[in-house]
């Protein structure tokens, strides 16, 4: 829907401070986690047909930042896994489907974190910071699997995103202030595998990227246009394709999964572009004369199914996403409600510390939570 909204639309405010970052979770589409100057992270269930009133109670709140929360992210794979970083400089990640913080990355970063990654089957994460290093990092191990020192010499924000082939592509400045993008393989971090010059404008590139086509959107905060670019495997590696330019700067920029474009319009990309005071969606197509379906456009993309549940990933599985054909465009299927259940942890505590409760092998707490994970299950 088009036009302007009424003054009492309603909205979803729950948060107590400005919200900073919001992520729709790739197996839901009803479900949103937010991030907020409040210190929390709050997860929403919208109504099947919109909102009709303002939404003002979470389905959970998920509490352990001591500072605000500037990002969050879903899992690509997993189904309720979901990552939160704050200005604590701690990365946490979350099982929602029981509110609880399993991993806390607290010491790993000694300065502010700008961006942070999954890769294709959630195994890793890449962080930028403000103290110029790149890093991948094992969540599970709790451990960084590697880091590269000035991944960009200047000293303004840098964002870096894992491709679909492992490796990363990074934005940044040069010690000149020019904009800078690079591409780096994980194994080896010395060299970059490309590093391109831009321009010497001062907003920070946001990197937009498609693993099916392999494209990247740069779209630059304060910018009017949206450069793309195609990563191959043969040097230049990075090439320049277009750039889309308008009038408006953007202030800001937000992405449609592939799965929500039209397909019979040969329709690769659908930015939403933040104006002052409207949101534009900006379409992107590839000419076709034929009225058939493109499948070289549209190769199988991830689908709204997870592959695992949050319960498995935690244990060390992988997998990769669930692939979906758009032939026939995509038909949502029925959503199920995201369902939160606490355990009771006063079931695992031993009874007044008893000598023989201490000693005997601690195999009743993990009895103590099996009937949680079924009822996760169904």
């Amino acid at each position: 829907q088009t036009g302007r909204i009424d003054k009492s639309y309603p909205t979803v405010c729950g948060h107590t401070g400005p919200v900073l970052d919001i992520d729709w979770c790739p197996h839901n589409d009803q479900v949103i986690a937010s991030g907020s100057e409040d210190c929390t992270v709050m997860v929403w269930q919208i109504p099947e047909n919109g909102l009709t009133l303002s939404l003002t109670e979470p389905v959970v709140v998920l509490e352990g930042h001591s500072k605000r929360v500037g990002i969050v992210a879903w899992h690509p794979t997993a189904r309720n896994v979901l990552l939160s970083a704050g200005c604590d400089n701690a990365i946490i990640i979350w099982n929602v489907g029981t509110g609880e913080a399993l991993i806390n990355l607290d010491d790993m970063h000694v300065d502010m974190i700008y961006n942070v990654s999954w890769n294709r089957n959630g195994s890793l994460i890449c962080t930028a910071s403000k103290d110029k290093k790149v890093r991948v990092i094992d969540p599970r191990k709790q451990e960084i699997v590697a880091e590269k020192e000035k991944t960009h010499e200047g000293a303004r924000p840098m964002r870096a995103i894992f491709l679909a082939d492992g490796n990363i592509f990074t934005t940044g400045f040069s010690r000149m202030s020019e904009r800078q993008l690079a591409l780096w393989n994980p194994k080896n971090m010395e060299e970059p595998i490309a590093l391109h010059e831009m321009d010497t404008s001062n907003g920070v590139l946001l990197p937009f990227y498609d693993p099916d086509t392999n494209i990247i959107y740069l779209c630059g905060k304060g910018d009017s246009s949206i450069r793309y670019f195609e990563i191959t495997d043969e040097s230049p590696y990075v090439h320049y394709l277009n750039t889309f330019s308008s009038k408006e700067p953007q202030r800001g920029m937000g992405f449609m999964p592939k799965r929500g474009l039209d397909v019979n319009k040969c329709e690769i990309a659908r930015f939403f572009k933040l104006h002052e005071r409207k949101c534009e969606p900006i379409i992107m197509t590839v000419p076709r004369k034929s009225d058939l379906f493109q499948d070289d456009l549209y190769p199988d993309t991830a689908g709204p199914e997870a592959a695992l549940e949050a319960e498995e990933w935690f244990e060390g599985k992988n997998a990769d996403p669930l692939l979906i054909s758009l032939k026939h465009g995509y038909i949502p299927g029925k959503n199920r409600d995201l369902k939160v259940v606490k355990k009771n942890i006063l079931d695992h505590k031993p009874a007044a510390n008893k000598k023989s409760d201490l000693s005997s092998p601690p195999k009743r707490a993990a009895d103590a939570s099996n009937p949680v994970s079924e009822t996760l299950r169904d």
